[in-house]
């Protein structure tokens, strides 16, 4: 099996990589975005003919979620128009393509003690295990909604597909909120983090796992077409920035005085989802994934910073 891995300088991309030892019968090709421009079909096109990969993992992706709504060309040229190249070619090679896309897709919140999954229509999820596959998506900003798009390019352009959904990367590699927390922890005596958002945090590592653990089942269904589709991946459980950024002091015994603040009291340039916990029941289903709880797979992080 071929594996082929766009954006590998990336955070996912340096998380599959830290894995591959484990997967010795699998051939990995890892390209960065300056060796594979994922906007430059020219140029997919000459690496997929060269290694004629069976599946594709996407781990390309704009993600400066602020700096995208002052630079909306980019991130829809990255997200969306890369997205479509990547799919198109991988329909001329019959190549599987596995997308990770974000709960940012979603403009979720809490009300009342119900959780909606739409502001503006006002409709509460379907299950009270967090935001389903077939919820409908709404984004809210540029970056949310250049994902959309993404997810819907590939699905209108090649049926051989798993888009992933995940939340709150993070990982020992690239810039992320613990590797934030760290740094500002041995700058400042006293921090704030907001308390109103509620998500999962999703350790890189374990994605990356079920990444290619996607890729080693699904070459072994009998129907393959039957599992096709959206799939939502984190880590168990769930917390608000603010619980996050405690546990990862508490395990890291650093003393700092923590203060929960509200989203309004800290603006950023998008909007944030005030609710992002992820239904994982159909991933679990399907390729009958055991998932680490998120405090778990955090510590096994901070053992490597």
């Amino acid at each position: 099996m071929v594996i082929l891995v766009t954006g590998s300088n990336g955070q996912l991309g340096q998380s599959i990589q830290s894995v591959v030892g484990k997967y010795s019968s699998i051939d990995f090709i890892f390209c960065t975005s300056s060796q594979l421009d994922i906007t430059n079909k020219e140029n997919c096109t000459k690496f997929f003919k060269k290694y004629d990969p069976d599946y594709c993992i996407n781990a390309a992706a704009y993600t400066a979620v602020d700096k995208a709504e002052s630079d909306p060309e980019k991130a829809f040229e990255i997200n969306s128009n890369g997205a479509q190249n990547l799919a198109e070619i991988c329909k001329e090679h019959n190549t599987v393509l596995l997308h990770v896309s974000t709960d940012f897709v979603f403009d979720a919140y809490f009300s009342d003690g119900i959780a909606f999954y739409d502001r503006e229509l006002r409709l509460p999820l379907k299950s009270n295990l967090g935001l389903q596959e077939i919820d409908v998506p709404f984004p809210n900003g540029i970056y949310g909604l250049t994902k959309l798009q993404g997810e819907q390019a590939i699905q209108n352009t090649w049926e051989k597909h798993f888009i992933v959904r995940t939340s709150w990367v993070y990982s020992e590699f690239g810039n992320n909120f613990m590797k934030t927390m760290l740094r500002l922890a041995s700058e400042r005596e006293t921090l704030s983090v907001v308390e109103d958002q509620i998500g999962t945090p999703t350790y890189a590592v374990d994605l990356a796992e079920v990444l290619i653990n996607i890729c080693i089942i699904s070459s072994g269904f009998e129907k393959a077409e039957l599992n096709f589709g959206i799939y939502n991946f984190s880590n168990e459980g769930s917390c608000s920035w603010y619980e996050f950024a405690k546990e990862i002091f508490k395990q890291k015994e650093i003393t700092i005085e923590l203060k929960p603040i509200s989203t309004s009291a800290y603006p950023t340039l998008a909007k944030r989802p005030a609710y992002s916990v992820l239904d994982k029941s159909k991933i679990k289903a399907k390729f009958n994934l055991s998932i680490e709880d998120w405090k778990t797979s955090l510590s096994k992080c901070l053992q490597k910073v």
